[in-house]
């Protein structure tokens, strides 16, 4: 590794400054060109040579080529989450330019092999192409990669499910760090790619995500939301990590202070952290949270964000609003070079100014869709499939006939952060190449939509974006028949039976011109919905009927003067009778009867009702695949279901297989598990809940809510970790001795299979509410029938400490830990106890000064923002609360609060309605921001305070003196 010289950027700069004047054409000889010299040296000479313009420009997504310097173009930001997906050309920044390559499985799958190794090796193969796209067009392809995405899953609905891993931090933060690890390659100085990780902090909801806030408590932002992030970057798996759209107790995370003083802290790497698209400007345009782009610019660039993402190629906004900054003393050129410094420290770390290029430079086109790569694609996809149930069906003994059906059955999807698939292996193409006498189709109704009004039906009229679908045919034609696919809950596409085009909502109008879902408002999106008289109404669920601009915020399709199809308010719907032409549903049952096996699969469509700005409101499968289920079930008893889905959908099924949108192999892995070849071994990395009876999506208290398996005490459809075997396995003697667990491991059954063997504990007696079970470890072993392997996990003692809030640091506590081993979080097959010596955390002591945040309970409160840079306070109104449990205070109480109008807090004893032990008022004090002491007086005691808010008050601290 090059050895590091840390110089401060002023010293380094004096001693480059004789040469900043040395001719364009001696740019091979400046030492930043030299890779001997310490990067912090190279930096220093490159960063005394720019001028304040081209700094400020360096500062951007898209970086300008010094010509002067012999310094390249460079564009941060390739798409890289499941292989190499897309970017943006430097001259057409509005239209994605998708790669074609090898597509791995969603990430969520990735996760679910829980198998590092080999996500490692599909992180490196993905870290290969992004190089091989680099050599083909160096413009276009940075070596910036916006991947992995370490959000935890805490919330299956939300629409970004499956960019992410796991809802456990521990798993994701072995997946992230694996899969990182292998995009930056293992060099110790040179990078092959630079995964930033996204997004930071507590971001797991897309309804009105730069304006919702995520309230955390101290306790679930260190041991749950910050620790994937934590677990990466400590691992230098990382470059930096990307700022989140939402706000975190109150403050936009595009101003997070922690990404300068909490995410730097974890590794003695420099991070070149950057923003996500548009943030910086919804600072101002969106959450009006400053006055005005130099102030807004500003702060992003102090709060530890070094790069824009923001006008597309275009710097001059932002070199507009930051030299505003800087005349106004807003930042210094010293807050500039350290941003600067970094963004070149990873650039020289991917061999940007390197004579040759670096050791990563010879990586060529030919690594792309390699014959190895798909090899590793299908090996991927075939672990992480996860064998939900089995009724015995499975594995398949060569059946000499299959009835394979579905709306997936012979269709491969692509989602919104994956590129193109050079070739495609469908299921129906599997296992095809496994059986003879194979039949197909989709299973889907195919209906006519008759107009009540005039007896008219909703027809095709050409296949251009002005051949607007009108009322035109008197009896069903093909133009006016339509092909339903329901995919989830009650959204539906409706592809045309006459032109093979979807219909979509053209704005206003509608029409058949798309092939298939896609772009950013997915326009092809409609709910048939059933009313008491038979009849139905159309509602448009096209994603950009949410927007607030769009003025029309719930759609329905409704019939012009002269027979034209258009959108308008519900209340002027018009109703339709559905006719069903051709009963698929009822053609697939009779192919299901007429074969020795059947296969149906069903699933969700990436794009539809539920991606990146859209979040699902519910789990449920839809109405025509459910009932396409049930009928080949019913014709068929030896009938598998294939669910293809990005993220938990209740399906009920005796013989169910799960797996992702798991790329161009999914086919053959589909295969290789059904008949055997692949013994399954994947396993859930999120609970799936058996209903929708489920919290609000906004709320991202787990404690309270309950989600995860961390917290959940009901009965989940599929619990966390669960996935079935062709074999079985028997676990003996489990022993936590010292600063290990071991477990002794057999394959019980009569084929070789996989195990993944899962450690958790539970701390019995705490100070702090804990989780049922907490994943500590994990191991993915393959054994073959009869054999035995004894799986060891290390346990230090500090891998249990708890977060302890009425201190501000983590605590080991005495207490006994259960130690539990199993195969799920509800498989637990051996337990045994671990008592662990630690400390007791002593009775709050309220004579200090302490922070309201740090509570103990609260109900009816928000948190919020202290001031614009750090900091977090409570909110609260008439009757909400706070608590601080088993306290000693004093009778002297001092308190810092803000309020615009006034108010007053009250502290009772015992609870929210206990004993009035004082009442402090609180003046309108000029605004929310500005803090001011009030003191009460009251006897001094022990025991649990409550502080109850009347009014609008923030609290930002206490102290109750001697």
């Amino acid at each position: 590794m090059k050895k590091r010289l840390r110089i401060p950027i002023l010293l380094a700069l004096t001693l480059v400054a004789a040469l900043l004047t040395a001719p364009a054409g001696a740019a091979a000889d400046f030492p930043f060109r030299d890779p001997s010299l310490p990067v912090e040296r190279r930096v220093a000479d490159l960063l005394g040579r720019l001028t304040l313009t081209e700094k400020l420009g360096l500062l951007h997504q898209s970086q300008a080529a010094i010509p002067r310097l012999g310094v390249p173009y460079h564009k941060n930001g390739t798409e890289a989450l499941h292989g190499v997906a897309w970017t943006n050309d430097l001259n057409d920044n509005w239209n994605q330019k998708l790669a074609s390559g090898t597509v791995f499985p969603q990430a969520v799958g990735l996760a679910s092999t829980w198998d590092p190794e080999l996500v490692k090796r599909v992180g490196s193969a993905v870290g290969d192409e992004v190089r091989g796209h680099n050599t083909i067009n160096p413009t276009l392809w940075g070596l910036q990669v916006w991947a992995p995405v370490v959000d935890p899953l805490r919330d299956p609905r939300a629409g970004r499910n499956e960019e992410g891993y796991s809802e456990d931090p521990l798993l994701t933060g072995a997946i992230a760090t694996a899969y990182g690890k292998g995009m930056r390659g293992d060099d110790p100085f040179y990078l092959k790619a630079a995964p930033v990780l996204k997004h930071y902090l507590a971001y797991n909801n897309e309804v009105n995500r730069s304006l919702t806030s995520s309230n955390l408590t101290p306790k679930l932002r260190h041991e749950y939301y910050e620790r994937p992030f934590r677990d990466a970057i400590s691992a230098k798996a990382a470059t930096g990590v990307m700022a989140s759209y939402n706000l975190v107790n109150g403050r936009p995370s595009h101003v997070n202070a922690d990404l300068q003083d909490v995410v730097r802290s974890w590794t003695d790497e420099t991070l070149y952290n950057v923003s996500d698209a548009w943030g910086p400007h919804a600072l101002t345009d969106l959450e009006r949270y400053f006055d005005d782009k130099p102030e807004a610019f500003a702060a992003v660039l102090k709060s530890g964000q070094d790069s824009f993402t923001i006008d597309g190629s275009d710097t001059g906004p932002l070199v507009t609003h930051l030299t505003a900054a800087l005349e106004r003393g807003l930042i210094t050129e010293a807050d500039v070079d350290r941003g600067v410094s970094r963004a070149l420290t990873i650039r020289f770390r991917l061999g940007h100014f390197d004579p040759d290029g670096g050791p990563y430079r010879s990586i060529g086109a030919d690594v792309i869709d390699s014959p190895a790569h798909r090899a590793l694609n299908r090996e991927a996809a075939g672990k992480a499939a996860v064998l939900l149930r089995n009724s015995g069906t499975l594995p398949f003994a060569s059946p000499k006939s299959a009835a394979v059906v579905g709306p997936l059955a012979d269709r491969l999807y692509s989602d919104w952060y994956a590129g193109r698939m050079p070739y495609q292996v469908t299921p129906l193409d599997g296992i095809k190449e496994r059986v003879p006498g194979v039949t197909t189709g989709e299973g889907l109704e195919r209906i006519a939509l008759r107009h009540v009004g005039s007896g008219k039906y909703v027809t095709a009229t050409g296949t251009g974006p002005d051949d607007n679908a009108a009322l035109t045919d008197t009896a069903p034609t093909p133009a006016s028949q339509w092909d339903v696919t329901d995919w989830v809950s009650d959204v539906s596409t409706l592809r045309n039976v006459g032109n093979g085009k979807l219909l979509g909502g053209d704005w206003r109008s509608l029409d058949t011109d798309d092939d298939d879902p896609h772009g950013w408002y997915v326009q092809q999106q409609f709910s048939l919905e059933r009313q008491g008289d038979g009849t139905y109404l159309i509602r448009y669920a096209g994603f950009e009927s949410v927007e607030g601009w769009y003025a029309l915020p719930d759609p329905y399709v409704t019939v012009t003067a002269d027979g034209a199809l258009a959108l308008a308010p519900k209340a002027q719907a018009a109703r339709f009778a559905k006719e069903v032409v051709s009963d698929g549903i009822a053609a697939a049952a009779e192919q299901a009867r007429a074969a020795e096996v059947a296969v149906v699969v069903v699933g969700s469509h990436p794009w539809v009702h539920g991606r990146e700005f859209h979040d699902r409101d519910d789990l449920r499968l839809g109405d025509g695949q459910k009932r396409l289920i049930e009928a080949v079930r019913k014709a068929n008893p030896r009938t598998v279901v294939v669910l293809e889905t990005s993220y938990p959908v209740v399906v009920d099924a005796p013989a169910l297989l799960w797996t992702t949108h798991a790329g161009a192999e999914t086919g053959h892995a589909v295969a290789d598990v059904l008949f055997g070849d692949v013994n399954p071994a994947g396993r859930l990395t999120q609970t799936w809940p058996a209903g929708d009876d489920l919290p609000s999506i906004l709320d991202y208290d787990l404690v309270k809510t309950g989600m995860t398996y961390l917290y959940d005490r009901d009965r989940p459809l599929f619990a966390f970790g669960h996935g079935l075997s062709y074999t079985t396995f028997g676990y003996q003697g489990l022993k936590a001795q010292g600063e290990q667990v071991s477990v002794k491991v057999t394959n019980t059954g009569r084929v070789a299979g996989e195990e993944v063997v899962q450690l958790y504990t539970h701390q019995r007696q705490s100070r702090f509410a804990q989780p049922v079970k907490q994943l500590r470890g994990f191991q993915r072993i393959a054994l073959a029938p009869g054999e035995s392997r004894t799986v060891t996990f290390p346990l230090r003692k500090a891998d249990l400490a708890v977060w302890d809030h009425t201190r501000d640091k983590e605590v080991v506590e005495t207490a006994t830990h259960d130690v539990l081993v199993g195969s799920a979080a509800d498989r637990i097959r051996q337990r045994t106890t671990l008592r662990v010596s630690g400390e007791r955390v002593p009775p709050r002591d309220l004579t200090r000064t302490t922070r309201a945040i740090n509570f103990d309970d609260y109900a009816g409160v928000t948190f919020a923002d202290e001031n614009k840079v750090r900091g977090d306070v409570v909110a609260g109104s008439d009757g909400g609360w706070i608590s601080f449990t088993d306290t000693v205070h004093g009778g002297r109480l001092s308190a810092g609060v803000a309020s615009a109008e006034g108010g007053s807090i009250e502290l009772r004893r015992g609870s929210p309605r206990g004993a009035l032990l004082a009442t402090a008022r609180v003046p309108a004090t000029g605004g929310v921001y500005a803090y001011e002491t009030v003191t009460a007086r009251l006897r001094p005691g022990t025991g649990d305070l409550y502080v109850v808010f009347r009014g609008d008050v923030r609290l930002r601290d206490l102290t109750l003196a001697r």
